[in-house]
């Protein structure tokens, strides 16, 4: 049985709480909050943009830790995952990994590459896990567009164009601040970059453009250049739709012998190279249960002491330093190298 304790009790916490609540040999048996009303139960304030409506939660048979110091000396915990603010990732999982935990991090891993790279340096030192979670290739439409390319089930990949455009959020002002979340281009933006790095690689050079406000870029449009005979990848990215707009992410994937496509709740449709059209039977799309599998990956990696690649901290920093190079490109208004 592994045991997890949940540190950070806003809107991403809920969602892993009720997630964890459908692991197989693990049960969160720790949740850690500076807010005596959470430890309380009362988690009415942690709204957010899906899931069941927040309210009271039963802990009777949960451990509470108003300090994150006290649970990381609790013996009984195996794995700590964090879903506090982005800007306190780095501290909260060094600590923890420092304690002798294995950790799973929301994602963005950090708000900084030398952040993200002390963080998997001290994982190494410790020996435990540092694993990331970019919960989009578990969405079913995604998971199946990612096992179809990695098999070359329809040739190989050539291009795609990926799209993820919200209004901006009342749920959350954190968003647009740059020094907590990195701003839309990071926070929103990097589901994009884990997931184009982990279907095609990370590409030699960016060049983006953009919509800047204040100090932060809320809207761009990327493309990936990974060279000659490298697949033509695109993205368009970010907070800037009108109220009324719902929340819409989706891809065109296009491979050798076939075209996947969608888009918001429009079911994934996979046009053959004959002319046929197909709609495959994918798993259950409910948020909390795309969470639960998630998770689950990551508790099956702590009971075999092997980081699960999906959830790969190197692959993480590696988005995060996409969506930096993004930003820097549509300030600059040049294409960006990688390894520049």
């Amino acid at each position: 049985m592994i045991r997890i304790g949940i540190v950070g009790i806003g809107f991403m916490g809920r969602i892993h709480f009720l997630a964890g609540q459908k692991l197989r040999q693990a049960r969160v048996t720790a949740v850690c909050s500076r807010d005596p009303k959470k430890l309380a139960g009362d988690w009415s304030s942690t709204r957010g943009n899906f899931g069941p409506p927040p309210g009271r939660v039963d802990l009777q048979q949960v451990k509470r830790y108003a300090s994150y110091d006290e649970m990381l000396r609790d013996p009984e915990i195996d794995m700590i995952d964090i879903c506090n603010p982005t800007v306190h990732h780095e501290t909260t999982a060094i600590a923890a990994l420092q304690a002798g935990k294995h950790v799973l991090v929301e994602k963005a891993i950090a708000l900084t590459p030398e952040g993200a790279d002390r963080m998997l340096a001290v994982a190494k030192a410790a020996g435990k896990l540092l694993m990331v979670a970019h919960v989009l290739p578990f969405f079913p439409e995604f998971q199946f567009a990612y096992q179809v390319v990695q098999e070359e089930r329809y040739g190989r990949l050539i291009g795609g164009h990926f799209k993820r455009v919200i209004s901006k959020p009342d749920w959350s002002a954190e968003i647009a601040d740059t020094a907590a979340t990195g701003g839309p281009a990071v926070d929103l933006h990097i589901h994009d970059t884990h997931y184009i790095g982990l279907i095609s690689g990370v590409p030699q050079r960016v060049f983006s453009q953009g919509v800047q406000e204040r100090d932060a870029v809320s809207y761009l449009t990327t493309q990936y250049l990974y060279g000659s005979g490298g697949p033509a990848i695109s993205c368009s990215s970010g907070a800037i739709a009108m109220k009324a707009r719902p929340f819409i992410h989706g891809f065109e994937i296009y491979l050798e012998r076939a075209t996947l496509v969608h888009e918001g709740a429009m079911p994934l449709t996979i046009y053959h190279d004959d002319g046929r059209t197909e709609t495959p039977t994918l798993g259950s799309s409910d948020p909390i249960d795309v969470f639960a599998t998630e998770i689950q990956t990551a508790v099956d990696g702590v009971a075999a002491n092997q980081e699960p690649a999906i959830l790969s901290g190197q692959l993480a920093r590696d988005a995060l330093v996409m969506c930096l190079k993004e930003i820097e490109s549509v300030r600059e208004g040049q294409a960006i190298s990688l390894s520049s």
